[in-house]
């Protein structure tokens, strides 16, 4: 009366045994059939990046949408079954440069714009005929395209992207060039999944944009956002926040700021990125703080009263301020010989300002600001209508107006800084120190925050 069963299952033969059962019974067309004049339940696939093999994570979470389409299925409502591939970032470029031995955008560029997007496109092609594979052999229903076809593309379009081919949709033959039939993919001609690459999607894109723009409400404007230098792009703070730091040891430096009609005083200041010294134009104290100065030999210096441990040896405490008594002094920049600096005003705009968010956790509770060089300092300098000098270009190198740095990359210009405060008598100590930095998502480069022109979308409206 019953099929003996084993005491030992074969699970993959099982799984394999039903997805032969669903193919050979057409149980996807058949349930299409059954829902088709029935009420609707929306379901709007978030795309899965067509990059590399799908994950465990990928497998995760498209079991739980074919769970759901299940159980609308059998609560009898028809659901779209059409799954989407995002094809479009620097997830896809990025394995294309590496593919290629490709290190910045310039190599990009030499190797020609046109030639770079076809090798994109066919990395998606080829990507999402693999995912979709997969996602068959989980046991997801969807209307999947074939994905023979979805590699054919991709070679046709490696050959020659203007010939025309003529393939066949859901109702009847199209023609087009190689090109523009990938760009149909997923409209109902063609069905199957919807690509993110597709001239609907970019045209729809345009459109919005040119709809915003209609009203106003595009504009241009500056700001200090992460930079990834290989990449030559920004990141968002979300991207950062998100997987964007890393334990890292990067050289900090204490070094003397010269306060101006105080002979022989000097502020201490500590940072972990040297580079940024360059741009400086004030530092910052909390204004409910307690300062120390100190004297150690002949010289007197000014830290909070909880970072004293940053001095090296002895020292004799001579007097306690807190940091609203600081504000206005003026001081020597580390860098004011500067083409950059001069030009920009900032050594005669040197001067102590005060700043509720400076603490203790870290340094000498005095902060160099730097508002080309950093978000929070921009914000800051806006406040103090303090000058802004953006020292670094899109490649992460030093700009015209740095004069020795000029041209080297900030990655590499650490020690040269150091030797030239130290020449210069501006140094205290150097030492390692380790820290949670943020570095790009995609490429694993250390980010650096930097000035750029953006454009924006005012969002008051």
């Amino acid at each position: 009366m019953f099929k003996p069963v084993s005491s030992k299952v074969d699970f993959i033969a099982q799984e394999q045994e039903i997805l032969d059962f669903w193919k050979k019974t057409k149980a996807f067309e058949k349930l299409l059939e059954l829902r088709k004049a029935s009420p609707k339940w929306s379901f709007i696939d978030g795309p899965i990046t067509a990059n590399n093999p799908m994950g465990v994570h990928h497998g995760w979470g498209r079991t739980y949408k074919d769970l759901f389409h299940r159980l609308k299925a059998m609560q009898g409502y028809q659901t779209r079954y059409q799954n989407g591939f995002d094809c479009q970032g620097l997830w896809v470029e990025v394995n294309v440069e590496r593919e290629k031995g490709f290190k910045t955008k310039r190599d990009i560029e030499e190797f020609g714009l046109a030639e770079f997007v076809v090798l994109c496109k066919q990395r998606v092609l080829n990507y999402a005929a693999v995912q979709t594979e997969q996602s068959i052999r989980l046991g997801f229903w969807m209307d999947w395209n074939d994905t023979e076809f979805l590699r054919r593309l991709s070679t046709l379009l490696g050959e020659d992207a203007q010939q025309v081919i003529t393939v066949q949709g859901p109702k009847g033959e199209v023609t087009d060039s190689v090109e523009r039939i990938i760009g149909k993919l997923g409209l109902p001609e063609l069905g199957g999944s919807y690509f993110t690459f597709s001239d609907e999607n970019n045209y729809t894109i345009w459109s919005v944009l040119k709809s915003c723009h209609d009203r106003g409400w595009v504009y241009k404007g500056t700001d200090v956002m992460p930079w990834c230098a290989r990449c030559g792009t920004g990141l968002s703070q979300h991207e950062i926040v998100t997987e964007g730091y890393q334990e890292l040891t990067h050289p900090s430096i204490t070094l003397r700021f010269p306060l101006k009609g105080r002979p022989g005083e000097s502020l201490l200041v500590w940072t972990t990125t040297p580079w940024t010294l360059t741009s400086n134009v004030a530092t910052a104290v909390g204004p409910e703080l307690e300062y120390a100065r100190v004297r150690q030999g002949e010289e007197v210096f000014y830290l909070s009263k909880g970072t004293l441990h940053m001095l090296r040896g002895e020292y004799e405490l001579l007097e306690e301020i807190i940091g609203e008594d600081m504000e206005g002094w003026e001081y020597e920049g580390p860098f004011d010989e500067l083409p950059a600096q001069v030009k920009s005003g900032a050594p005669d705009a040197h001067q102590v300002i005060l700043w509720d968010e400076v603490g203790e956790e870290e340094g000498t509770g005095i902060v160099h600001i730097a508002p080309g060089c950093g978000a929070e300092d921009f914000v800051l300098g806006k406040e103090y209508d303090l000058p802004v000098i953006a020292p670094l270009d899109e490649s992460g190198a030093f700009v015209e107006g740095f004069g020795w740095l000029t041209g080297k990359k900030e990655s590499e210009s650490a020690e040269v800084i150091f030797e030239n405060l130290d020449k210069k008598g501006k140094t205290y100590k150097v030492e390692d120190y380790t820290h949670r930095y943020p570095v790009c998502w995609r490429c694993g480069e250390e980010l650096v925050f930097r000035l750029v022109d953006e454009w924006f979308i005012s969002m008051g409206e």
